[in-house]
């Protein structure tokens, strides 16, 4: 397995992938998709067998310290430096989950965020999936503000150092 940018081409894997993870509520849009792979192409990372794409993470890079709902509307573009680094999805193919692909996949966005000075790594998610996130040493930050597809979210986040 490798982890490297996304291409254009993965779209329709990434999509299925989108869909097999998150309700349609949750779900990011085939126009969202296209917009974050144009906006965010230097913090969306996908890791691939040969051709199969086996999950993938994305997020901007941005001032404010966690996710706004209106970032799911219209993708921010990334800071060149600094900032904190956000990620909107994590999601692993149904066909490759529990092997660790979700951890790797963070890590490499760490490392990313490490290397443009970024001061965090922040996500949001639903209350079964906290431990997971805290098992790869984010800190739960209590309910996000957020009202995205009717659910209750939590702030997850990592301070680098």
């Amino acid at each position: 397995m490798e982890i490297t940018p996304v291409r254009p081409t993965d779209l329709p894997q990434l999509l299925a992938i989108e869909k097999a993870g998150f309700s349609v509520a949750e779900a990011g849009s085939e126009a969202a998709y296209r917009e974050r792979i144009e906006k965010l192409a230097t913090t969306f990372l996908v890791a691939r067998e040969g051709d199969m794409i086996l999950g993938f993470i994305v997020g901007p890079a941005v001032k404010a310290r966690y996710i706004e709902d209106e970032m799911f509307a219209k993708t921010p573009t990334n800071l060149v430096r600094g900032g904190h680094q956000l990620v909107f999805t994590l999601a692993v193919s149904p066909l490759a989950r529990h092997q660790k692909i979700g951890s790797q996949l963070l890590a490499a966005l760490e490392q990313v965020a490490r290397q443009a000075q970024r001061t965090s790594v922040a996500l949001t998610c639903l209350a079964r999936l906290v431990p997971f996130y805290e098992q790869n040493g984010y800190q739960n930050q209590g309910v996000a503000d957020s009202s995205h597809a009717g659910e209750t979210w939590f702030n997850m986040e990592k301070v680098l150092e």
